[in-house]
């Protein structure tokens, strides 16, 4: 079953949709999810929750990739599932060092909330990640947006999880350099 054909049988409202999503990406959104939230638990609600979303969204709305709208439902549910549990004192995951490490490039953007800055910033950012080399574009979003481990990355790249970090830390240097030049306060 590819994604049109689930797409559509969420248009007709056919129940199975939701499985068959569920069966087609969810081994993603799962791993998506406990790379946040560090529990298979919390991560198997998120699942839930995101397919529960889908069905709810879909009609009106129409994905172009299913997998890629199950994940931002994912990663935003997980994301915020984190912030009540740091709120709470609670934490976990890798998502805690992952938006730390962020937070010194993106820290000083307070007009977020701005639509027009927000997609200025993005096109900034889609414009930065595409210009380095496929290899180090990869490691950057395996990291901030699947929230992937150094240890991971290390095994992924056949790095050491010293070369993994200086890499991230060069490329956050970058990107924090490209805002600025671009105007972004940070």
């Amino acid at each position: 079953m590819n994604d049109p054909e689930i797409v559509a049988r969420f248009w007709a409202r056919d129940t199975d949709a939701v499985a068959m999503a569920e069966s087609v990406h969810g081994p993603f959104c799962r791993t998506l999810a406990r790379n946040i939230l560090g529990s298979d638990e919390d991560a198997e609600e998120c699942v839930n929750d995101a397919l529960f979303s889908a069905w709810n969204a879909i009609p009106p709305e129409k994905p172009r990739s299913l997998r890629a709208y199950l994940g931002k439902l994912t990663r935003n549910l997980a994301l915020n599932r984190l912030e009540r549990a740091r709120a709470a004192k609670r934490g976990g995951g890798t998502a805690d060092a992952v938006l730390d490490e962020l937070e010194e490039v993106l820290g000083g953007v307070s007009s977020a909330e701005d639509e027009a800055m927000e997609r200025e910033l993005i096109r900034t950012i889609n414009a930065f990640l595409g210009s380095l080399d496929p290899r180090r574009r990869l490691l950057f979003v395996r990291r901030y947006w699947y929230g992937e481990s150094i240890e991971d990355l290390a095994a992924r790249f056949g790095m050491g999880e010293n070369a993994v970090s200086a890499a991230l830390r060069r490329i956050r240097l970058k990107l924090k350099d490209c805002l600025e030049k671009e105007g972004y306060g940070v």
